[in-house]
This record gives C-alpha cells, sequence and structure tokens, in this order.
C-alpha cells in the first residue's frame, strides 16, 4: 500500500472553488489508474470536533495506491492540477503502513500490514463515525486530550479532518518516532480516558487507527517548512 495526503491552504475568494472540487472530485479521482481508496475531507484544528473547529482554508485529499509510482504520478493528474491552481501553499506527504486497525467506508483501505520496527518519522491517523446520541459526551472529552496532544514530546504538527463538519471526523499527526505516539496514547491520562470510555460506551459506529512510515514530505502547513524534518 503506497499512500498520500496532500494538504492545500487556499485565499478566501477560493474557498467556494474547495466546495466544488470537495463534490465534483468524487467523479474525477476514481478514473485514476492504480487509485484503491480516496477521500476527500475538509480540515480543522480538533480542539473540539464541532462546526467551530473547521478551517475553510485548508482542505485535503488522502490517496492509497497500488505503485509508487502511481502514487507520485497524483502530483501530475488534474485533480491534483486543480487544487494547484487555488493554492496558496500545499503540503504533500507520502506514507506507508506500519499498522492498521478497524474500518473505513467499510473498507481496510491500508490492509493488514505486519508490525516492523521503524524509527523514523511517523504519522498517526485516527477516525470514527460516532453515533448521533454520543456526539455531545463525545465533544466534551476532545479539549483535554487535543491539549495533551499539542503539548506532547515529540509531535511536528496535527490537524483535525473530516468528510463531515460533525459526525466523521479524525486526526492526523507527525511526529518524530514512532516511540513518541506511543508515549502519547499510553501515558497521557485523558486520552487512556477516553479510550477506556469508547469500549464501555459504543461511541464509535466504525472506527480506524493506523500508523504509517513518513517516506517524504514537501511543502508548507502550518507555517512549517515540512522538508526540514525529513532525517
Amino acid at each position: 500500500m503506497f499512500v498520500r495526503l496532500d494538504i492545500t491552504r487556499v485565499r478566501t475568494r477560493h474557498v467556494p472553488i474547495a466546495f466544488t472540487l470537495m463534490a465534483r472530485q468524487r467523479l474525477s479521482m476514481r478514473k485514476l489508474p492504480g487509485l484503491t481508496f480516496f477521500k476527500l475531507m475538509g480540515t480543522g484544528s480538533g480542539r473540539t470536533f464541532t462546526v467551530r473547529d473547521a478551517d475553510v482554508h485548508h482542505w485535503c485529499v488522502l490517496s492509497v495506491w497500488e505503485t509508487s509510482d502511481q502514487r507520485s504520478a497524483f502530483l501530475s493528474s488534474k485533480p491534483a492540477k486543480q487544487w494547484t491552481k487555488i493554492a496558496l501553499d500545499q503540503a504533500n506527504i507520502e506514507l506507508e503502513p506500519l499498522s492498521a486497525k478497524g474500518s473505513w467506508a467499510k473498507q481496510t483501505p491500508f490492509g493488514n500490514p505486519v508490525p516492523q520496527k521503524w524509527d523514523g518519522l511517523t504519522a498517526a491517523l485516527t477516525r470514527a463515525s460516532i453515533k448521533p446520541r454520543w456526539w455531545r459526551e463525545f465533544w466534551r472529552s476532545v479539549p483535554p486530550v487535543s491539549h495533551d496532544l499539542n503539548a506532547s514530546a515529540g509531535l511536528i504538527t496535527s490537524l483535525g479532518i473530516g468528510e463531515a463538519p460533525i459526525g466523521l471526523q479524525g486526526t492526523f499527526s507527525i511526529w518524530e518516532t514512532n516511540e513518541s505516539i506511543t508515549a502519547f496514547s499510553s501515558k497521557q491520562k485523558p486520552h487512556a480516558d477516553v479510550i477506556a470510555r469508547t469500549h464501555e460506551t459504543g461511541w464509535y459506529s466504525e472506527e480506524l487507527f493506523a500508523r504509517f512510515k513518513v517516506t517524504k514530505l514537501s511543502g508548507t502547513f502550518a507555517g512549517l517548512e515540512l522538508s526540514k524534518f525529513e532525517k
């Protein structure tokens, strides 16, 4: 599995075009050779996972490919060029799955990778469909976790991602090492409490947790020149 996440920042005047691409590219993306899974998503701060988190100036495309060459060729495709045309700046992140548990849209987009040791830059992706009756309780649990995440040692950057403003939400983050993700997920009390509460209540109708090798970084996100973090 060869994965990429492409994030585009747009000017305010181009926000309507971004909304249009979110709808229209669902058809054009399906025509790209070698593409096995994709999601067009909005972004947000991830502080509360409510509508007020939404960042209409950043948009992202997650895609999974059969080969590395097909993944790289995406930047020359029509959908990618449409984003580049309205971009104020962009970030391009190439990934390979280290682990994956759960499903997304009833699929296992990152396969079932055999766990392996990895000491380099690592990305984490979480995604969940939250049952409507648990929205309020879930939202109340998010701020403490978000605070700890952004203060965690080893975190390079993070953002909220979602296919819809509420109910279908997740996070994507890049870390200095795989161990730094493990330290956050296992040692931070708010995060551990949320995991326990999830098992107790069954907040999610579907969930996915995945980690990735970060094999290539380029461009800019949140003021960071991502290539400088490559080892």
